[in-house]
């Protein structure tokens, strides 16, 4: 999840400096932000009978949260590192709106019908300023598809055909989202506050204590002694760390400067290094248990135990992150690249015994969540508090929690999560809107009787506007978002409801390394040096198995863990095969060079392969033929290699 301070940026993208106000009052804001969200998820308030309610919590969290946007995050750039006045007055206005709604909230949901002049003024205050504060932190794209939702809230009525709706009145319209509990208040609010802060505070405590630096010894222990193992390191060791990172951006930046010069000096090119360290990092956000939080989300989204989303998303997480290490394989094949040099690998016994307290968070949360049967926050709070106590008792390559260090992760907690929770308030504005008009009626109707006919059609299209509407945010964002508009109309076209989420999560984080705007890829081309445009390129070769496997999850639900273990076995396995000599073709090495037809029949063969039996009724033919194409090819390859060793 990206802090605010990498929101802000000039021109030429080097972060920009804040005024000296922001300096003094930021850490102070950001750790009253954190210090509020942990309290509430550790449900404190209750043990204690604090009659405090969740939307009391909601509404001062989100005006901290608009005090450190309009603090730092100028208007345009070209007035960084300045404070103006509309700027300060705006900063302490979200600050005011939240210590207003903390005291007044409840009065205000039990005489909502009496007071209209009152609901009406604090919803105009609470959306003017998530508008802004949505601009100014996710760009004018995202604010423009908001604003879309507002002007068809106020026209709904004037709209013909299917879309047409209820139109709100504005004293409705701006009472009901800053004030009602579907509005910016809402459950994407909620979640936010109760789950997603908690995890980030779990990442910055794991980082600043030397993990993402022991992820990376693990790799490096296992993985270096193998050919291309630089590469093999960061598709580990962001794996792992990405996983409770919570953004593709944040990850690439964590472990990126350990993996990228260890790639080029391997022997990898720039834009590749980048684009491997880019396809790894943004991996970690589907990767179970912890999904960059996204597990919890959907989870509470779907109605159903967190357990349910782990088991369907384990497999297409490995199958993802099995082809980048594939990749990472044959390119070093095709271009010689050796092994690490053993100097520059750790003892794997040595780093275990020295950092072996770094695995005690994940095997608390897990048994929290899986044995205790305990609430995703209450266990994060456990392994977040585990690594802490372990943290300030162990030291790890001179690494050790301090107090002061502690007090950092607090404040950089609060700073990283204003982003999302503005992002929260907008999907619930979105949501609102939907309810109030009828629109998510109308808009799924519409979709259906587009995929009516065609359900690759409504695939297509919900992959092309998830990866747009995913551009430039963070995971839980992105996952938000696109819950609430993309999935309705699949789930109404009879795909399995686990699949329809899975499927718009994963495309909406290809954005992260789609072009025009691959943060990911950018964030690393710029740590590589490299071009970015090349970067995100390549990034998209890399990772092509996660633009083809959610079609296959939701066409034949085996890769979801739907179906008998047999077939799931069977599906998975071909799967890899499928996506080995794709990747071989596309590359142009297997046991060695290829020749373009041997490319071309990898390439065919491997697809046909990847395509699951149980997707239509000559499915089974076509894998078989993609098997026996690839079988053929192979012995040809190993012969063809054979002869000229043994005339020699």
């Amino acid at each position: 999840m990206e802090s605010v301070e990498n929101t802000a940026t000039e021109s030429n993208n080097t972060p920009a400096q804040p005024s000296p106000v922001a300096r003094a009052l930021t850490p102070w804001l950001g750790s009253a932000l954190a210090v509020i969200g942990l309290l509430w998820a550790s449900g404190i308030a209750v043990d204690f009978g604090i009659d405090i309610i969740a939307e009391q919590v909601m509404g001062s969290v989100l005006g901290i949260a608009f005090a450190i946007i309009f603090l730092n995050v100028p208007v345009h750039p070209k007035f960084a590192g300045t404070l103006p006045w509309y700027d300060a007055i705006a900063s302490l206005v979200g600050f005011g709106i939240g210590a207003y709604l903390f005291y007044r909230y409840p009065f205000l949901l039990l005489n909502f019908s009496y007071i209209p002049i009152e609901t009406t003024i604090v919803g105009v205050i609470m959306v003017g300023l998530t508008t802004e504060a949505l601009r100014r932190t996710a760009g004018m794209g995202l604010c423009i598809v908001l604003l879309s939702f507002f002007v068809y809230a106020f026209f709904a009525d004037l709209i013909p055909g299917k879309l047409q709706g209820r139109a709100m009145a504005p004293v409705q319209f701006f009472s009901f989202l800053g004030i009602d509990t579907t509005g910016i208040l809402g459950i994407p609010l909620t979640i936010i506050t109760e789950v997603v802060i908690i995890f980030i505070f779990l990442g910055q405590v794991l980082l600043r204590s030397g993990g993402s630096e022991f992820f990376t010894d693990v790799a490096a222990a296992i993985m270096g002694r193998s050919r291309g193992g630089s590469a093999k390191i960061a598709v580990v060791a962001s794996g792992l760390f990405g996983s409770i990172s919570g953004s593709a951006v944040s990850n690439v930046a964590s472990t990126g400067v350990i993996t990228i010069p260890l790639m080029r000096q391997g022997g990898y090119s720039r834009p590749v290094a980048a684009a491997i360290e880019a396809v790894a990092s943004t991996g970690g956000q589907i990767m179970p248990p912890i999904m960059g939080a996204a597990a919890f989300l959907m989870a509470e989204l779907l109605e159903i135990r967190y357990q349910e989303v782990v088991v369907a998303a384990i497999l297409p997480a490995l199958l993802y992150y099995i082809s980048v290490f594939l990749q990472a394989d044959l390119v070093a094949g095709k271009t010689g690249i050796k092994p690490v040099p053993e100097d520059q690998i750790p003892p794997l016994v040595r780093v275990i015994k020295e950092g072996w307290y770094f695995t005690v968070p994940f095997i608390v949360l897990i048994t929290a969540l899986f044995s205790w049967n305990l609430p995703p926050e209450t266990s994060a709070l456990l392994g977040a508090g585990s690594i802490v106590v372990l943290g300030m008792l162990m030291t790890y390559k001179g690494q050790k929690l301090t107090l002061p260090t502690l007090m950092m992760c607090i404040r950089k907690t609060g700073e990283m999560s204003v982003d999302i929770l503005v992002i929260g308030a907008t999907a619930g504005m979105i949501i609102g809107i939907l309810d109030a008009t009828g629109l998510s009626f109308g808009l799924t109707f519409l979709l259906v009787q587009v995929g009516e006919g065609n359900l690759f059609l409504l695939l297509g299209l919900t992959a092309i506007i998830c990866i747009i509407l995913g551009m430039g945010m963070p995971t839980t964002a992105i996952y938000f978002l696109l819950a609430v508009l993309a999935t309705p109309p699949l789930i109404e076209l009879g795909v399995e409801p686990i699949a329809a989420h899975l499927f718009v999560l994963y495309f909406g984080l290809m954005s992260m390394i789609t072009p025009p705007v691959a943060l990911a890829a950018f964030t690393a081309a710029k740590l590589a040096e490299a071009s970015p445009v090349a970067t995100a390129m390549a990034a998209c070769r890399f990772g092509w198995p996660a633009f083809v496997v959610p079609f296959l999850f939701v066409i034949a639900p085996n890769l979801i863990m739907m179906g008998e273990p047999l077939d799931i076995a069977i599906v998975f396995v071909t799967a890899i095969a499928g996506i080995w000599f794709a990747s071989a073709g596309m590359i142009g090495f297997f046991k060695g060079a290829l020749s373009p037809f041997q490319r071309a029949a990898y390439i065919i063969g491997g697809l046909g392969l990847l395509l699951p039996s149980q997707a239509f009724a000559e499915a089974y033919w076509v894998e078989i033929g993609g098997g026996v194409l690839c079988g053929v090819i192979l012995i040809v390859e190993r012969t063809s290699k054979k002869r000229p060793a043994e005339a020699a």
